[in-house]
């Protein structure tokens, strides 16, 4: 039988199913992390940031990509409702993201010298999910109780994305193309 999905939809079903089973094994089974919303946003976080146009998706009102978080920061400040929480939330992700997934990056980034380099990722991170978390929306995918939850618990989120990055690395060295940033 053929497969009429085209081959983006094919690949994101591909990686949506290998990030659920990374993400769900290393919270549930080695953290003991039983919160399937949180594991689950956790999941979809890793398979939006396969992306690097995700990874940078903030922009500045004249349309340039914001690349720093001292710049998201400030972008945040300059909207309001919806906008204002999108870019936070963006911020929190983004944070969690190279402290967990990469914490290598994230330490090269403070030492480039750049506006990021005075910024605590953790700190800003965990105020960016405070933050987006008491601004009203009707996203389902990310309520507030849920981002609260991201702010109070993320050391342990990236933690938790630290165990995932290990089991794809051990993948790796078992022949298998894991490698995700495309």
């Amino acid at each position: 039988m053929l497969d009429a999905r085209s081959p983006q939809d094919r690949h994101d079903s591909t990686a949506r199913r290998f990030f659920a089973g990374l993400t769900e094994y290393a919270f549930q089974s080695r953290l003991g992390v039983a919160d399937p919303p949180l594991v689950d946003y956790v999941s979809e976080l890793l398979e939006r940031f396969v992306s690097t146009t995700s990874l940078y998706g903030v922009r500045s009102v004249r349309g340039e990509q914001l690349t720093q978080v001292a710049d998201m920061l400030a972008e945040a400040e300059a909207r309001i409702g919806p906008a204002r929480r999108r870019v936070h939330r963006h911020i929190g992700d983004f944070t969690l993201f190279w402290t967990g997934v990469y914490p290598e990056m994230a330490d090269r980034i403070k030492r480039a010298g750049l506006k990021d380099s005075l910024l605590d990722y953790r700190d800003q991170g965990r105020r960016a999910y405070f933050l987006a978390s008491r601004i009203p929306t009707d996203n389902d995918k990310a309520p507030g109780e849920l981002l609260e939850r991201m702010a109070d618990q993320f050391e342990l989120i990236e933690y938790g994305l630290a165990e995932v990055r290990r089991l794809w690395d051990e993948g790796e060295h078992e022949n298998e193309p894991l490698g995700i940033i495309v």
